[in-house]
């Protein structure tokens, strides 16, 4: 069967009986492969739905990963029963998803919109800071238990060190003694970048329903005015901390070039956009913030830079096996950017509690 005929099929299992017109493939992230299905309705107004085939060697436990995204999206959709939400259609039998051999599919409704992968406009920094904030207190009364932690460990920092000790310790490709330099400063801030992980675990942060990928080009925003409409990529909804999704936002937005630029002298932290951010964030978040969670959300910036630094130079270490390459050196490079962003984000760490504090005071008026 062609992808034309398998669309409508897994169209039709969602229960979508519409006329079909066709499909168009959109280029949306690097796991799942997703297409536009288009529809006519039967006054013969146009309709269409996003289709998702999910990576099941990046999702090992794609119906946990569903049951996970069901449950939210419900929780948020009962909430705001007369706004945009993101809704996942169900087959007859309520499930979110279909099993066609190696296949497992989702669908969506499309919502027609703009996204940014790189950003100048502060307003659209806001706003995305903004629709994070509220996809958290969306989901701030949710039963965390009954969330299914899909990717086991997945922020604990300690762990990651262990990790990149072992890949040290292992050197399979003879690359440890080139990367002394930025062995060295990794684990010189150990202690520092776990923070987050050790007073989690001393029941000092609590534990919310985060969503671990708040990158600005996972919000849609409304195409003429820029405002955020709709949160989106739920692939790693679980358990976490505000500072999880906080951090690796400012870790991804607010850095002067791009992860994974060869210059990476030139990293550094932004403090116009973090404090963008932090303004639309804290907006919404303030209020029900602890004072240990506030005291370390700057701090937080730090931890995600440095634990994804870990992560790239043990994958460096190990051969290049987990993250996609481009070249020899790639992971390297992307070492040595985080750990250059993570080197000036101390620098200014005083300047970023200070605009985290001041957020906060005005969020409280």
């Amino acid at each position: 069967m062609d992808l034309y005929q398998k669309l409508l099929e897994v169209c039709r299992g969602f229960r979508i009986d519409y006329e079909y017109v066709g499909f168009e493939t959109i280029q949306m992230g690097n796991v799942n492969h997703t297409y536009k299905v288009n529809f006519l309705l039967p006054d013969g107004t146009p309709k269409s739905f996003l289709v998702q085939n999910v990576n099941t060697y990046a999702f090992r436990n794609p119906v946990g990963l569903m049951d996970n995204i069901d449950k939210v999206t419900e929780h948020i959709r009962a909430k705001k029963p007369n706004q945009l939400t993101l809704h996942f259609h169900h087959t007859p039998d309520r499930k979110t998803y279909i099993v066609d051999g190696d296949n497992f599919w989702r669908m969506t409704n499309y919502v027609p919109s703009v996204t940014f992968n790189s950003v100048t406009d502060l307003n659209v920094v806001r706003n995305a800071g903004k629709a994070f904030g509220e996809f958290q207190m969306d989901l701030a009364d949710f039963d965390i238990t009954r969330l299914t932690e899909t990717i086991p460990a997945f922020h604990n920092t300690r762990k990651r060190f262990e990790n990149l000790r072992q890949s040290i310790a292992q050197d399979r490709v003879g690359r440890v003694s080139s990367v002394r330099e930025e062995i060295d400063y990794l684990l010189s801030v150990e202690d520092l970048a776990c923070t987050l992980t050790d007073l989690q675990q001393k029941g000092e942060l609590p534990l919310r329903v985060t969503h671990n990928d708040t990158k600005i080009n996972n919000v849609l925003f409304r195409p003429e005015d820029c405002a955020a409409m709709i949160v989106i990529d739920l692939d790693t909804v679980m358990p976490g901390l505000m500072g999880h999704d906080f951090g690796d936002a400012i870790r991804f937005a607010a850095n002067y070039v791009e992860e994974d630029c060869p210059a990476f002298e030139k990293a550094g932290v932004n403090l116009d956009v973090f404090r963008a951010f932090a303004e639309g964030f804290l907006s919404m978040t303030a209020k029900t913030m602890s004072r240990k969670e506030v005291e370390t959300l700057a701090l937080s910036c730090f931890v995600l830079t440095v634990e994804l630094a870990t992560r790239f130079l043990a994958d460096y270490l190990d051969g290049d096996l987990y993250f996609k390459t481009k070249s020899a050196e790639h992971n390297l490079v992307r070492t040595r950017c985080q750990i250059a962003l993570a080197k000036d984000m101390q620098k200014h760490m005083d300047e970023m509690n200070q605009i985290v504090f001041d957020c906060v005071s005005e969020a409280m008026k």
